[in-house]
């Protein structure tokens, strides 16, 4: 079983005008969200930890989870509105975010009103603005600090400047992370705004020396690469007709979380040791879902029959 955590929001998008305003379509949304459903479609145990506000919104996303087999029992309900993200697309079809979060549900989960974790959690998944802003990022460290011994901690920074403009907060998310993530996925676009101008590989060598034991740098169009003490892999993206990339890095982190625990290789021990032929594969695997996704409108993640 693997726990997400973090954010639970809802994604509007705006259609046409009227003739007194604009047309809204409003879609459950959020990082760790979406890596959530993503685990679920793709055939695992999940668990979701976050708040969620009481209300009609909050009962919308309840409903999503429970009807993609996605786990209620660490979720917390609070008296706090749902974050918006109000969602715009470029001509390449990348998103754009403005956010309505301040004071949000999802910002008001707390780790002292959690149960004990079921003894089949192997891993926690970690990821976005629930790490940084408070009081969710502090609670979220007390768990890490309590866990990382015992069960495997993913992580993806998945920066969100327009949550919380401060890049030397998320740098400092970013650092403290580091010491206590066993597999860390980033992309190219986070990783140059953490470290402009910073060759890669001299970005990787401090994090791997800091204790990180596998780290996936996304590149986009451009694929993937994959780095542990001992190797270094990259591969080519998965040719792709783009209609937009809403929801691929989460895609990808679903997958490559999936690939490792089918393989029986979701564990802390296990990732020192992958081969490069592992690492291939999971880098292909994560890839491949990750462009069925983005051949799709929205974070439409995919399901595992739809995956070789």
């Amino acid at each position: 079983m693997i726990m997400v955590c973090g954010e639970a929001l809802m994604d509007v998008f705006a259609q046409e005008t009227t003739p007194t305003g604009l047309l809204l379509d409003a879609r459950i949304g959020g990082s760790p969200l979406n890596v959530a459903i993503g685990l679920a479609r793709l055939g695992q145990s999940v668990q979701f930890a976050g708040s969620l506000a009481h209300g009609f919104l909050g009962e919308r996303l309840s409903r999503a989870m429970a009807d993609e087999g996605v786990g209620l029992r660490y979720v917390q309900r609070v008296d706090a509105p749902t974050t918006l993200a109000m969602v715009g697309l470029n001509a390449s079809g990348s998103a754009s975010y403005s956010f309505y979060g301040q004071g949000g549900a999802d910002r008001h989960w707390a780790v002292e009103q959690m149960p004990l974790l079921d003894g089949k959690v192997r891993a926690l998944h970690f990821g976005s603005y629930s790490t940084v802003v408070e009081p969710i990022a502090s609670a979220m460290r007390r768990l890490i600090d309590r866990e990382k011994m015992s069960r495997l901690i993913s992580y993806d920074p998945n920066l969100r400047i327009n949550v919380e403009p401060d890049l030397v907060r998320w740098m400092g998310t970013v650092e403290w992370m580091v010491k206590h993530t066993h597999l860390l996925k980033i992309s190219s676009e986070d990783l140059e705004l953490l470290h402009p101008g910073v060759p890669v590989r001299q970005v990787v060598d401090r994090w791997l020396a800091a204790g990180v034991l596998l780290i996936v740098l996304t590149l986009g169009a451009r694929g993937a690469q994959a780095f542990t003490k001992t190797l270094s892999v990259t591969i080519d993206a998965v040719p792709v007709q783009v209609v937009d990339t809403i929801g691929a890095g989460d895609t990808f982190q679903a997958a490559l979380l999936t690939w490792l625990s089918e393989h029986e290789l979701l564990l802390p021990s296990a990732l020192p040791a992958l081969t490069e032929p592992d690492l291939r594969a999971a880098l292909g695997f994560a890839s491949q879902a990750a462009a069925i996704t983005c051949a799709r409108r929205g974070a439409d993640l995919p399901r595992r029959h739809e995956l070789r």
